[in-house]
């Protein structure tokens, strides 16, 4: 088996609702207490991963997280059965009970950094959980995230999975959102590229005005040490501090690279041109071939656009052809600019042969597109063997999952509905059954 690219997806868990918690995330916010639709959630996302599971890509499921996290409500102080602490947390503050319920790890690309064992001097895959300290809702994954991963990746004679990074705001770690891989080959050492929201310990650096920088400069240089990463090969860049302040929470809200291809906005990075020629530069150095940048200006898609129709947080895919695919959200289509700057990229010079536009309104509205809902994890032959083989996606493990869906999941959520106890016991007799 060559090595290859698996996607890792989060399912859409039996809770996504819609509680606005993501300050920064313009999406989240625009949608907060509007009534979402688990099961039509759910079914988007298993939709997506058939469709790149079809493309001959490796496609692999992560499972939800057990919701209502009970524990958390215990520990800040809430006591008695769990349906009285669902009452009570409810009657403090409606806001808690829907931490509580948060099914915010169907985004998977925030779950971990993941490093090959190309890029590592030991050879074996690194990943570092991401401890998600930026969103008291998301700071909750982080231990669990780290089983799973370990449970998935268990062999340690392949794999190294660390733990999250310590939970302080210096140690700011958002995951392989602020993360990309660069290099023609998956066999030889690649070009990683870190990109953070500010300097936690420079009081002088840039920062946004608005919203938080969430991924801190400090972080990203741990992870790069953890995985023991080549330096010559790692670079740091920050994000443009307006465009933080304009909705770009994470990086790959305005840009996505994959092997030799980069998309970018020219408000991604801040002191652009500079990163782009260390970029450039350093590709051609290492691979002696050139990195095909394609950029695009305010004038052709305004920030607001490329935030509303999430272009950069499309899906680059090679088949195994080695032809390229974008998967974008349909915002993509609907949105006239973001449909021209689709038609620039396949007129450009770089691989990406066609484009498709899929349905994902569900995690669109709640700030999350196709990149948000994967995991990239580069694979050997040997680490393909070694990883847990049940997540991987066939046609079977589909349709159990739609069936599973259908079954335990509702048609509709609004907000207050998390106040009902028999939420938490649809959810528990959910879980059971998916094992």
């Amino acid at each position: 088996m060559p090595t290859q690219e698996f996607n890792f997806d989060g399912i859409v868990g039996p809770t996504h609702n819609y509680a606005g918690l993501s300050r920064g995330n313009i999406a989240s916010t625009r949608h907060q207490r509007a009534v979402s639709s688990p099961k039509s959630a759910a079914i988007q996302g298993l939709r997506k991963m058939k469709f790149v599971r079809d493309l001959g890509i490796e496609q692999c499921v992560m499972p939800p997280l057990p919701r209502p996290n009970l524990d958390f409500l215990r520990r800040i102080g809430f006591a008695g059965t769990d349906a009285e602490l669902i009452e009570q947390a409810y009657q403090a503050d409606p806001v808690l009970l829907a931490v509580c319920y948060s099914a915010s790890n169907m985004w998977s690309a925030n779950a971990a950094t993941v490093s090959p064992g190309s890029d590592c001097r030991d050879g074996r895959l690194h990943l570092t959980p991401a401890n998600l300290t930026s969103n008291l809702h998301r700071s909750l994954e982080a231990v669990e995230t780290t089983g799973i991963l370990r449970s998935l990746f268990d062999d340690r004679s392949l794999f190294q999975v660390h733990d999250p990074l310590p939970a302080t705001m210096a140690m700011s770690d958002e995951g392989a959102a602020n993360h990309t891989r660069l290099g023609p080959s998956w066999d030889e050492p690649g070009i990683e590229f870190f990109v953070y929201g500010t300097e936690y310990f420079n009081a002088t650096a840039p920062r946004p005005k608005k919203f938080p920088g969430r991924q801190t400069l400090q972080a990203s240089q741990a992870i790069a040490r953890r995985h023991l990463l080549d330096p010559d090969r790692s670079i740091f860049a920050q994000q443009n501090p307006a465009a933080i302040d304009a909705g770009v929470f994470h990086n790959d809200v305005i840009a996505v690279g994959h092997q030799n291809v980069l998309l970018c906005h020219e408000m991604s990075f801040h002191h652009q041109a500079a990163t782009l020629e260390m970029l450039k530069a350093r590709y051609t150095a290492s691979f002696a071939d050139e990195l095909q940048i394609v950029s695009f200006s305010s004038a052709e898609l305004p920030i607001h656009d490329a935030v509303s129709s999430y272009l950069f947080n499309s899906q680059i895919l090679t088949r195994p052809d080695g032809t390229m695919v974008l998967v974008c959200p349909a915002e993509c289509e609907s949105i006239p600019t973001a449909k021209k700057c689709t038609e620039r990229i396949l007129q450009s010079n770089n691989p990406i042969e066609e484009v498709c536009f899929l349905d994902l309104r569900q995690s669109m509205n709640n700030g999350g597109g196709p990149a948000c809902l994967r995991l990239r994890v580069v694979l050997n032959d040997r680490q393909q063997t070694g990883m847990h083989q049940r997540v991987r996606l066939t046609d079977e493990l589909y349709n159990q999952l739609l069936q599973w869906v259908d079954q335990h999941y509702r048609d509709e959520l609004a907000p207050d509905d998390l106040r009902d106890p028999q939420l938490m016991v649809e959810n528990h007799a959910a879980m059971e059954q998916l094992g």
